[in-house]
């Protein structure tokens, strides 16, 4: 299991958005895998890296932001798979290997988060790929795949959590999916975050 930490902070403006950004990094050796504007109008701060880093970086935001915070998650083990889908290294097979797909939909980028790592940690199915930010309206979705009950136990975990939260948009189970589906699920950067340079 990952022994690194993941973290979002979402703030309600671009300002103290960048503020905020450039105080996480001068706090905390933390990668940013994501600064940027989401829908509507917030600025999301995405980061992941040691468990003692990611907390000295996520508190000094949560201390500086407070008032500004919409919305946030601290996951201090995340699930290795998530923290390579939010890389950009999507986990994907060939269309004979995607027995059935789950698609598992929220209407906040910190819960969807929260549900990945739970599908990951108490199913065995692997993380298609997943999608937290730009032309969502808001909304964040993940995919995973596997063999039809491992993948209806990702949906229910991801739907607990969801449902706790009052965040569930919709989810579905996708039996034995067309290739023409898959080819396009599959096609180049569906999912993850735009890639940086290099």
């Amino acid at each position: 299991m990952s022994s690194d930490a993941l973290a979002l902070i979402e703030l309600d403006s671009v300002a103290r958005g960048l503020r905020a950004l450039d105080l996480l990094v001068k706090k905390a050796p933390v990668e940013v895998l994501e600064g940027n504007l989401v829908e509507p109008g917030r600025y999301l701060l995405l980061f992941a890296g040691g468990v003692a880093e990611v907390e000295e970086s996520y508190a000094e935001v949560m201390e500086y932001g407070a008032s500004a915070i919409s919305d946030r998650m601290f996951l201090p083990f995340a699930h290795p798979h998530l923290l390579r889908g939010l890389r950009g290294h999507e986990q994907t097979g060939t269309a004979d290997e995607l027995d059935t797909l789950g698609v598992i939909e929220g209407t906040s980028v910190a819960t969807i988060l929260h549900a990945a790592d739970r599908s990951l940690k108490d199913a065995d199915v692997t993380l298609a790929g997943v999608r937290v930010a730009g032309a969502l309206g808001g909304r964040a979705y993940y995919v995973v795949y596997g063999v039809q009950h491992d993948v209806e136990a990702a949906i229910d975990a991801g739907r607990a959590i969801l449902e706790a939260a009052d965040r569930l948009h919709h989810t579905e189970c996708i039996a034995r999916p067309h290739e023409d589906m898959v080819g396009w699920l599959l096609r180049p950067t569906p999912f993850g975050l735009a890639r940086r340079p290099g």
